[in-house]
């Protein structure tokens, strides 16, 4: 995605918050404009809402902002939260993580009555698991025994690194990338790999996304969800 795109949908969904909300903040390069606009509406509208953050990162760039956070033990609910995805398919189902912030996402994400999901077209799949690879968030001590059990469920893992070290998340764990051909049953196999002792969490984001803004040369389009589930 274009920067100037990323810039259009992060726009798009930071107008979408309301005086008096508590909002969770994403966390990568797209949800960073989200972040940057809801600052600039805090200067020019004087918009009043709280912030909480999914990362450290956001947390430094809100503060930026001067958007004012506060934590889930103060709000145990969120009005709206802003975030990317790396896959989202035709439910409305998606794959998070490669930002490595998938664990406080995820917390967040189940504590908001809204998500808004901001992408460009190509992290549309038909199947999830067929361009990115599944995120999975393991404690250090135990990610070599997750490692060896991960490919039961016929994927690739590999352990994700940074400058020739294993790459550290915001809660102290690694992260291991599951390469699929495809997830065909995402429910299942979401349960099955957090039953593994030593998983923290996984990427798959099943049934929380309220809304997806899909930017692409052609404009903006709003997907919203049909149903709960």
């Amino acid at each position: 995605m274009s920067e100037e795109l990323k810039k259009l949908v992060g726009t798009k969904a930071a107008d979408m918050v309301t005086d008096g909300m508590v909002v969770g903040l994403g966390t990568g390069s797209t949800a960073k404009y989200a972040i940057m606009r809801l600052g600039e509406r805090i200067r020019k509208e004087k918009i009043k809402f709280i912030g909480i953050s999914t990362s450290k990162a956001s947390s430094e760039l809100a503060k930026k902002e001067c958007i004012p956070l506060s934590t889930l033990e103060e709000h145990q609910v969120i009005d709206l939260t802003i975030d990317g995805a790396d896959e989202v398919d035709p439910n409305l189902d998606l794959i998070k993580g490669l930002g490595g912030a998938l664990l406080w996402e995820k917390v967040i994400a189940s504590c908001t009555k809204k998500e808004v999901i901001i992408i460009d077209d190509s992290k549309l799949v038909d199947t999830l698991g067929t361009k990115s690879p599944l995120p999975v968030e393991v404690l250090q001590f135990a990610w070599k025994k997750v490692f060896r059990t991960l490919p039961k469920f016929k994927c690739k893992p590999i352990l994700r690194m940074k400058e020739g070290k294993p790459f550290i998340t915001d809660s102290g764990n690694y992260i291991i990338d599951c390469k699929f051909v495809e997830i065909t049953d995402p429910f299942t196999l979401e349960k099955e790999i957090n039953n593994i002792p030593g998983v923290v969490e996984n990427g798959l984001f099943l049934g929380l996304a309220e809304v997806i803004l899909v930017g692409s040369s052609s404009g903006i389009e709003e997907i919203h969800r049909r149903k709960k589930r």
